[in-house]
């Protein structure tokens, strides 16, 4: 198994064996290519091994994972039941966090089990019979302790990774929960790529004379990054994009700031001829599985994602890390761009800054404590000046595409889930006709005659239900006007009506009134237009 987290810093210990890890551990370590501890690894270790509670602080991707999961493994052996629980704020570190779990409790007889959302329960019900190790997000594991699936009566170890961003995105309430089931005599582990203010305060709630392990200060990158700001406005953002792109063949992850813009920023670059994949909140978790797998075997060249991403991919050799929006907690730029230069790597992380985020930039510098370099837009690159001509084309139509958003129009052809069909637009001699402009003065004069027909009647009792409608249809024009009224042809070709048609069933003597008898016996023979009844 290929962990993809290789560490070649040298420290003041010479290796792991100095840690007090057993031999099996010792075996595995090599096994994966772990030549010497990083220095939260041999800080963290020998105190979380004695049982100590432990809180530390490092930037991303310098080895957090295996120090808390070798502690766990080494305490839990040869017990049953879940004895450790670890939760992860993304469905996608927890699955990292799993595979290290599985890897180094191999050798230990220790199982684990993957609590996250987007698939089944019934195979992580049966994981929890099985499992020593629990890993899991805050919504799916409060999912399987309301259903009573998951008992954590035993648990020995408690371990918050990624605390700051479980905080940020709203996850108090769930870990207050969480919290309350656990047992109060426990072992504690906490980490996080900041230490300040709520975590802060978390941390000191719910732990018991820690280690404090704070390897940088809070808001530190990594060394070996090569940052880069280009204020550039948001119709140039995806041209910059591309001719950056061009420049070289490295891989590259880009972040944006809602689900919307990963998705369309998708399409601009398979139009622009890279390969690239998105990743956000919305895609299912094969979905995402298929797209993270796909960037780490080299399939996609580009990842476009959400901040869901800025935490749980650990991904080797991403050359290149893109914040084509600059998010509104400044602590996610430290984790986006500690996506690169992993484990000793280098790498280069660009920021696109819009007028509108010069803020948000502000905040990010005083986070850092540094001024950020500014980068050149290529405005004279034939890449990116094809990629503005493009952009001011019309987007082409697409099958695949929603409905429209609120404030925006549906596109020619679709039909939203409410929108009935549109009636043909009628031609305007029709439209007049019905208005009776283009009428003959007899048929005008039965109209106003119709409109004084509709008026309420002395003799109409109480609870009787009156069309007027069909009584106006039956007021005679005068003589001369019925002369001057050609019939109408019908859809077959026949005039309409035809002559002696209504005399065949009308009463010889019966008077065409739009009230009394007169009205209900011309009713039931003419119907309500017109017609014999009888050829309905």
């Amino acid at each position: 198994m290929n962990l993809q987290l290789r560490n070649p810093q040298m420290t003041e210990l010479a290796d792991f064996s100095s840690l007090g890890l057993s031999p099996q551990s010792l075996i595995a370590l090599r096994q994966a290519e772990y030549e010497t501890p990083t220095p939260i690894q041999a800080k963290t270790i020998p105190p979380a091994l004695a049982g100590r509670d432990v809180i530390g602080c490092a930037a991303t991707g310098t080895g957090k994972t295996a120090a808390f999961v070798l502690p766990i493994v080494e305490r839990i052996q040869h017990q049953s039941g879940i004895r450790a629980l670890v939760l992860a704020p993304t469905r996608e570190l927890a699955l990292q966090i799993a595979e290290h779990a599985e890897y180094f409790g191999a050798p230990h007889g220790v199982k684990s089990v993957a609590l996250i959302g987007g698939v089944g329960m019934a195979p992580q019900i049966a994981g929890l019979k099985r499992a020593q190790i629990c890993i899991a997000t805050p919504g799916r594991l409060i999912d399987h302790l309301e259903r009573g699936t998951a008992q954590l009566a035993n648990l020995e170890v408690l371990v918050l990774d990624e605390a700051d961003r479980m905080l940020d995105m709203g996850f108090k309430p769930q870990l207050t929960r969480i919290l309350a089931r656990v047992p109060k005599q426990r072992q504690t582990l906490l980490f996080s790529a900041t230490m300040a203010g709520e975590v802060a305060d978390f941390a000191r709630l719910h732990s018991k004379d820690p280690v404090r392990v704070e390897l940088v200060r809070s808001g530190t990158t990594a060394e070996r990054v090569t940052q880069c700001v280009y204020e550039v406005g948001q119709n140039h953002k995806a041209p910059l994009l591309l001719s950056l792109l061009s420049q070289d063949h490295e891989t590259a992850l880009v972040f944006t700031r809602t689900k919307h813009r990963a998705d369309k920023l998708t399409k601009v670059l398979h139009r622009g001829g890279i390969k690239a994949e998105r990743i956000h909140a919305n895609r299912s978790q094969s979905q995402r599985k298929l797209a993270l797998d796909g960037f780490k075997d080299g399939k996609f060249r580009v990842l476009v994602a959400t901040d869901i991403a800025a935490r749980g991919i650990d991904v080797a050799d991403i050359g290149h890390v893109v914040n084509f929006d600059l998010p509104h907690v400044p602590e996610d730029y430290v984790h986006r761009v500690g996506r690169t230069a992993r484990a000793s790597a280098s790498g280069r992380a660009s920021a696109f800054c819009a007028p509108e985020e010069l803020p948000l930039l502000r905040d990010i510098e005083r986070l850092v404590r540094t001024k950020l370099a500014r980068g050149q837009v290529p405005m004279d690159d034939p890449v990116f000046l094809e990629a503005v001509a493009v952009s001011r084309q019309p987007e082409p139509a697409s099958e695949d595409r929603p409905f429209a958003r609120h404030g925006q129009s549906p596109r020619q052809g679709q039909r939203t889930p409410r929108q009935a069909p549109r009636r043909p637009a009628q031609p305007l001699a029709a439209r007049e006709g019905l208005l009776g402009a283009s009428r003959e003065p007899g048929q005008a004069l039965a109209r106003s005659a119709s409109m004084q027909a509709r008026k309420p009647h002395g003799n109409d009792r109480p609870g009787q239900l009156v069309n007027h409608h069909a009584a106006s249809r039956r007021v005679e024009a005068p003589a001369s006007a019925k002369a001057e009224t050609a019939p109408r042809p019908s859809a077959r070709g026949e005039t309409w009506p035809r002559p002696g048609a209504l005399a065949k069933h009308a009463e010889p003597d019966a008077p065409r009134s739009a009230t009394g008898d007169g009205a209900g016996r011309d009713r039931n023979n003419a119907g309500f237009h017109g017609k014999p009844r009888g050829r309905h």
